[in-house]
């Protein structure tokens, strides 16, 4: 399930990116109105800016519903997995200390020094 939905999340970003893409910008609109524009295409003089804009909703809405069903997928569907969940904590071993014995200097009693 949580792959049709992957599948389906990417389609619609491509889709919404294609459609971006296609769609005419606000200065085009300018130009359409002194006759550059072609009024007789397949949409009419303003459908295919209508159906553009409304595929590029409606595919914003699937993109952002998948992406709600991504999130509760990666929420609910998954055990925690965790470094310190397969963490063995065992106690420490006590410090080793070496006995404290100051080192005894040797004996000269008796000789002069040079």
């Amino acid at each position: 399930m949580e792959t049709v939905v992957w599948v389906v999340h990417i389609g619609a970003a491509l889709g919404i990116i294609g459609l971006v893409l296609m769609q005419h910008g606000k200065g085009a609109d300018m130009g359409a109105a002194f006759g550059s524009g072609s009024a007789g295409g397949l949409f009419g003089a303003s459908g295919a800016a209508n159906f553009l804009s409304r595929s590029t909703a409606a595919l914003a809405a699937v993109f952002f519903c998948t992406s709600l069903l991504l999130t509760w997928f990666s929420g609910h569907h998954r055990p925690d997995n965790s470094v310190m969940d397969h963490a063995v904590i065992t106690p420490a071993a006590p410090p080793v200390v070496a006995p404290l014995v100051a080192p005894v200097a040797p004996s000269h009693a008796g000789e002069i020094p040079k």
